[in-house]
């Protein structure tokens, strides 16, 4: 099919009657989209979540193991007998 053809055949295509939408079609993609959105909505309240627990375990560990502070030397023997 050459050029001239294809554009031929686009023509009789656009040319008939528009096409018939379904009526129900619009009502459908509302309900559709209604539940994308609260897909989404639940998915990104679920990720904050998330984060907000990994953030207090993380302070709550800071706060008990206290990895800044450097652990006692164990290589001395104690003193006794002075």
């Amino acid at each position: 099919m050459n050029r001239v053809e294809r554009e031929a055949a686009v023509r009789r295509i656009m040319d008939r009657a528009t096409p018939r939408v379904p009526p129900d079609l619009y009502a459908d993609a509302v309900r559709r989209g209604t539940r994308a959105v609260h897909r989404r909505r639940l998915a990104r309240r679920l990720m904050w979540l998330a984060l907000w627990a990994a953030a207090v375990a993380l302070l709550v560990w800071a706060l008990t193991a206290r990895p800044w502070v450097e652990p006692p030397s164990q290589t001395t023997p104690p003193l006794t007998d002075w």
